[in-house]
């Protein structure tokens, strides 16, 4: 089985992670930002991994060091969980609709981090959750996982149908990309011979 679990403790936040990569899509995740928590179940249930995600931070400053730090631990946690990466298919993607809107996902589990993102959400809040802090939650991920990841909200109107999207297509390219392949008998897929 591929899992693992990080704890990240800092000044700011209190992280504890645990990833089950061939999991069946559970959650359990608490982070005091109830559109966070919605996001982050997405990815477990799109991703058919088992996730658990308690988290504590100074909320009463604002969510940013929150929603960063579990992208960071949430990036290590993965990090661990896929080892090698002998047998995987390293490239995913997804199309996600949900109304008018509409996100594609492109990932690569490239051992190098890099994040493109381009969207322009319709609303600066959803709930109390602040829509910069999608592309927080997902540098912290992609310079901890080492993955290349690139996010693009083609079209909507809605800021929530807007993020909400960007998290299932993210869940659902991360899984394709996680996936054995046959074809490769455990070897990785790289001319490099390692990721």
């Amino acid at each position: 089985m591929r899992e693992s679990e990080v704890k990240r403790n800092t000044l700011e936040t209190n992280i504890s992670v645990r990833i089950n990569l061939d999991g069946s899509g559970k959650s359990v995740i608490s982070t005091g930002i109830g559109f966070f928590d919605h996001m982050l179940d997405q990815i477990a249930r799109h991703g058919m991994i088992d996730l658990s995600i308690e988290a504590k931070g100074d909320l009463h400053i604002d969510g940013h060091h929150t929603v960063e730090d579990v992208g960071i631990a949430l990036g290590q946690a993965f990090r661990e969980a896929i080892g090698e990466k002998r047998g995987i298919r390293r490239y995913g993607h997804a199309y996600v609709p949900l109304d008018e809107a509409l996100s594609r996902v492109v990932v690569d589990l490239s051992g190098r981090p890099g994040l493109e993102m381009e969207a322009d959400f319709t609303r600066s809040m959803i709930g109390e959750f602040d829509t910069e802090l999608v592309h927080e939650f997902f540098r912290g991920f992609v310079n901890h996982a080492n993955v290349t990841l690139h996010l693009d909200v083609l079209k909507g109107n809605n800021a929530h149908h807007q993020v909400e999207t960007l998290f299932k297509a993210f869940g659902r390219a991360l899984r394709a990309a996680c996936e054995m392949d046959p074809r490769l008998q455990g070897g990785i897929p790289s001319t490099k011979g390692s990721l």
